[in-house]
């Protein structure tokens, strides 16, 4: 195809949505030009748009005026190649934007994967500008596609928040309490810490009574919570709160619940997006603080090697995938008008916890 077809958001509307067609440009030298295949839309995908002016990752690839594009972790195959290191034909792994397709410009390229050099990405937090290289990869990874799109970039995040725990001591906490437990890096966390060796440590999850059985099947809280029943927690154990929702009303509730006993407030995705925004002043406890994945990856690069926490997050994410594959109703949404309608139900919150989407253009 000629021409290249894209979803943009508007930054500040994120249901307003556009499409996008423009007619391929020449590639420069060194340049590759990916199809993207299929991409996992999941809360990940809202989390990325809401804090995209924070974080940067409406920079990764930038739009023009008020709009932008949402990224997520997708499959792609290399159908038009001026690197000497990477042929057309190759399948990768990664970061792309809701688009058909993108041009990357590869360099640090090893076997298994290269690091994308675009200038303007330059500066950019490094893990989302790594995409993998399938061809070098374990044969396991080959047959484990749609988990890889859909739960391990949650899962990996899911280890990485249970490392940070671990690092911090827990905090001191006696109890770990995970809002929006049902999200697929909520209820990832909770598998990681039930099957802590020793963990000694209350679980409990908060989620929608909608979404209640569904937790319930997994198995891996010591205690479910349903949304206003909050007095229902024990608030005499010291408290780390890991919330996925970014509900600021719910968080203001708990610290006020918790007083002195919210020895940690962390705060990481945002499937409540819009009550986010609403957070009140100064909280009894913790002070709540913004989770930055890739600065604990960067912490553990340092003390680790470079890569061995993505590598033992993949592990974890295998084998979250496996323990809850059989709890997925995988979709393959195609079109880029359905894929703007689907995108609108995630962040109304209606997509339900056992729906895996995947989207193409």
């Amino acid at each position: 195809m000629s021409t290249i077809t894209e979803l943009w958001v508007t930054r500040s509307e994120l249901r307003r949505t556009k499409v996008v067609k423009t007619e391929r440009a020449t590639l420069g030298d060194g340049e590759i030009r990916v199809s993207v295949d299929t991409m996992g839309l999941t809360a990940n995908n809202v989390s990325y748009a809401v804090s995209g002016e924070m974080i940067g990752y409406w920079k990764y690839f930038p739009a023009e005026g008020e709009w932008g594009k949402v990224p997520g972790w997708a499959m792609g195959d290399v159908v038009e190649s001026r690197s000497s290191a990477i042929a057309t034909g190759e399948r990768l792994y990664g970061f792309f934007p809701m688009a058909s397709e993108v041009v990357l410009r590869p360099g640090n390229v090893s076997d298994d994967f290269f690091m994308d050099e675009s200038s303007h990405r330059a500066g950019l937090p490094a893990l989302y500008n790594q995409y993998r290289r399938t061809q070098g990869e374990p044969d396991y990874l080959t047959s484990l596609e749609t988990e890889r799109c859909l739960l391990f970039p949650l899962f990996v995040t899911s280890f990485v928040l249970y490392d940070y725990l671990i690092d911090n001591d827990f905090f001191g906490a006696q109890q770990i309490l995970i809002g929006s437990v049902s999200s697929k890096t909520g209820f990832g966390l909770a598998h990681l810490l039930k099957n802590h060796p020793a963990l000694g440590r209350k679980i409990v999850g908060l989620t929608s009574t909608r979404n209640a059985a569904f937790v319930e099947s997994l198995k891996s809280c010591d205690q479910l919570v349903t949304y206003g029943g909050e007095n229902a927690i024990d608030t005499g154990l010291r408290t780390a709160w890991i919330d996925m929702s970014g509900d600021g009303p719910l968080t203001d509730k708990l610290h006020h619940l918790l007083g002195d006993n919210m020895v940690e407030s962390c705060i990481v995705g945002a499937t409540h997006w819009e009550a986010e925004r609403k957070r009140g002043g100064d909280l009894p406890g913790a002070k709540p603080t913004f989770f930055f994945a890739p600065g604990h990856i960067a912490k553990r690069d340092a003390e680790w090697g470079q890569g061995e926490i993505w590598r033992r997050g993949a592990e974890a994410g295998v084998d979250i995938a496996q323990t809850v594959s059989g709890l997925l109703d995988v979709e393959q949404i195609s079109g880029v008008d359905q894929v703007a309608e689907i995108w609108c139900d995630m962040l109304d919150n209606k997509v339900a916890p056992h729906r895996g989407i995947m989207i193409a253009l």
